[in-house]
C-alpha cells in the first residue's frame, strides 16, 4: 500500500514536472515578439526609401516598393498569429477578454486553424514575392526564366500544400468544418424567422 502511495506521489510529480515544462517555449515567442521590432526597423528603411526616392522613381518601383511594405506587413501579421495563438494553444490563456482592442479571433484559433492561417499568410507572401518579381521583369534570359519557373513552382507547392491541409483537417473532423457552426446558426435564424411568420 505505502509503494503504491510512493509511486503515484512520484507520478503525479512527474506529471508536474512535464506540464511546467511549457514554460520552456515561453521565450520562444518572447524572441518572436522582439523581431518584430527588427521587422518594424526595416521596414521603417523601406518607407523612407521610398520616400525620399518618390519624384525620381518610376512607376514601378514605386509598385515594387509598396509590394516589398506589403510584404514585410503579411510577415508581421503572420507572427503576431503564432506569438498570440501559439502561446495560448502551448503554454498559458491569455487573460485579456475584458481588452476593448483584443482581436476577435483571439482565443478560438486551435492548432489545426493556426497550421491553415499560417499556410494561407505563408501563400499570400509568395504571391507577393512573386508579383515583385514579374514587376521588376527585364529582358528574359534563360537564367532568369529558369528563376521565374522555380518561384512559380515553388508558390503552387504553397498553395496545393494548404488545400490538402485544409482537406485533410476537414476528413479528420468528420467533415464538419468551421464553417458549419455558422450554417447552423444561419438556418436556426431562418426557422425562427419563418415559424415568427
Amino acid at each position: 500500500m505505502a509503494d503504491k502511495t510512493i509511486a503515484k506521489r512520484v507520478e503525479i510529480a512527474l506529471e508536474n514536472l512535464l506540464f511546467s515544462s511549457r514554460w520552456i517555449l515561453a521565450p520562444f515567442y518572447f524572441g518572436l515578439a522582439i523581431s518584430l521590432i527588427i521587422l518594424l526597423i526595416k521596414f521603417a528603411a523601406e518607407l523612407l526609401h521610398l520616400g525620399t526616392t518618390a519624384f525620381s522613381s518610376t512607376e514601378s518601383d514605386v509598385i515594387l516598393g509598396l509590394l516589398t511594405l506589403v510584404d514585410l506587413t503579411l510577415t508581421g501579421s503572420l507572427l503576431i498569429i503564432v506569438i498570440f495563438s501559439g502561446y495560448e494553444n502551448f503554454v498559458s490563456k491569455m487573460d485579456h477578454s475584458d481588452h476593448g482592442d483584443r482581436p476577435e479571433w483571439m482565443g478560438t484559433i486551435d492548432f489545426g486553424a493556426l497550421k491553415l492561417k499560417m499556410l494561407s499568410s505563408i501563400v499570400a507572401i509568395s504571391a507577393v514575392q512573386l508579383l515583385r518579381q514579374f514587376m521588376s521583369l527585364g529582358p528574359v534570359t534563360p537564367e532568369r526564366e529558369k528563376q521565374l519557373l522555380w518561384l512559380v513552382v515553388i508558390h503552387v507547392v504553397f498553395v496545393v500544400s494548404s488545400v490538402l491541409l485544409a482537406l485533410s483537417d476537414r476528413i479528420a473532423a468528420g467533415g464538419h468544418g468551421h464553417g458549419n457552426s455558422d450554417d447552423v446558426a444561419a438556418s436556426s435564424d431562418s426557422s425562427s424567422n419563418t415559424s415568427s411568420h
